[in-house]
């Protein structure tokens, strides 16, 4: 017996006709008839007088109609609360990000994911990228949107935008124009953060090919906002992406220079760690993501950046 079982002998009983239920319900009459005769054969009992009229309930089936009725209600009212319970979705949900994207997103982000799921405990993280890693790794965070890491290990990662990085340096430099050639990145002293943060494989990077030193004369493994500080007081000065500065250089703090011979880009990623449960709604969720990355591109609150 089954919930197919049932449905099927309570539309019979209440039309008194196998024909016209089959019709209602959508299937064959043989699909009906056999619905009610493996309910006869577990019950051991006939559950219906049948005529050329139709058919009526035997004193069995007015019994197990009343049984019926109920369980059928209990399952309607439990079929509610699962989707009570997966229109509110997640419990809880984690999304981190790396400082200069989660000053961009995570506002918009906020407002869109707790006007959508109310009852939902929202936590946003800001983390430096390696920590964001293992942070996915153990399972403490639901999804990230980071710069795609040299070694992804076992994250699935999708591509949505891509960020300029630039060269950044004291206002008071005026000998730099709007346009660097990488090349002579190493005549500057760089404030960089130590191994194996992103933007220093991606100097060191830039530099090999390029065929030149670094001159490295402060290490920063502090927060964005701190190198951005120490370039504004003359410690040096750095690359990073225009999104993190544009505030200084709005203000006359900094400078910027679009690096070139080659242009320097970063990829940016949305990551999930593989092979782990998802929390309902995950894939809306998602959606909303891709959708607050575009929209913010779009109105050009993300400076430097374009949705690939």
């Amino acid at each position: 017996m089954n919930s197919d079982d049932l449905e099927c002998f309570i539309h019979v009983a209440s039309t008194g006709s196998i024909s016209r239920s089959a019709l209602a319900l959508g299937r064959e009459q043989s699909t009906v008839s056999r619905h009610i005769g493996r309910l006869e054969a577990e019950s051991r009992a006939k559950l219906f007088h049948r005529s050329g009229r139709g058919v009526i309930l035997t004193d069995a089936g007015r019994q197990l109609l009343e049984s019926a009725g109920a369980v059928m209600a209990s399952l309607a009212q439990t079929r509610r609360v699962m989707h009570s319970l997966s229109a509110r979705g997640p419990t809880d949900f984690v999304v981190a990000a790396q400082p200069t994207i989660a000053r961009t997103l995570f506002p918009p982000l906020s407002h869109s994911l707790t006007a959508t799921y109310p009852s939902m405990h929202l936590r946003l993280v800001e983390g430096l990228g390696a920590g964001i890693l293992d942070w996915l790794a153990a399972g403490e965070i639901d999804l990230a949107v980071l710069y795609r890491p040299v070694n992804g290990g076992s994250l699935q990662v999708e591509k949505v935008a891509r960020e300029q990085v630039r060269l950044v340096v004291p206002a008071s430099y005026r000998n730099i124009g709007d346009v660097f050639c990488v090349r002579n990145l190493g005549e500057l002293p760089l404030i960089l953060p130590s191994h194996p943060n992103g933007l220093r494989l991606l100097a060191q990077s830039l530099a090999s090919q390029a065929g030149f030193s670094l001159n490295i004369v402060l290490e920063c493994d502090g927060s964005t906002s701190l190198t951005k500080r120490l370039v504004e007081q003359n410690c040096g000065c750095t690359i990073l992406p225009l999104a993190s500065v544009s505030d200084g250089v709005a203000m006359g703090k900094l400078r910027t220079a679009v690096l070139t011979d080659p242009s320097v880009e970063r990829e940016v990623v949305i990551a999930t760690a593989q092979n782990r449960s998802r929390p309902s709604d995950f894939s809306q969720i998602m959606r909303t993501l891709r959708r607050i990355i575009a929209e913010t591109v779009a109105r050009g609150d993300w400076p430097g950046a374009e949705l690939v």
